[in-house]
């Protein structure tokens, strides 16, 4: 079953992130690489694709696990969790109709 894995960042998150950036996108190509990622991205923090010092407010990734279980234990071990960027990591059961 797909998930919404939907994080929230703690405020000035940018440094904490970017020092954890390569492994948390490891993370997320493993997925894509085992078929299981349906998109991944950050909210910036502006309106813009590249919020520069402004960062990011937080994080959507929508990915086939088997159970909430599992898709809450990934979420969990996020790289972005460890380091302080995440405050919080909502895991929801999705289900896709379009496209």
């Amino acid at each position: 079953m797909l998930y919404a894995i939907i994080s929230q960042d703690v405020e000035h998150s940018l440094e904490k992130r970017m020092l954890v950036r390569p492994a948390h996108i490891e993370r997320l190509n493993r997925l894509k690489n085992e078929g299981r990622l349906i998109l991944a991205g950050p909210h910036p923090a502006i309106d813009n694709n590249e919020p520069g010092e402004a960062g990011f407010t937080g994080s959507l990734v929508v990915a086939e696990f088997d159970s909430l279980e599992q898709a809450q234990t990934w979420a969990d071990a996020d790289p972005y969790m460890a380091s302080g960027a995440y405050e919080r990591v909502m895991v929801k059961p999705f289900k896709k109709v379009l496209p």
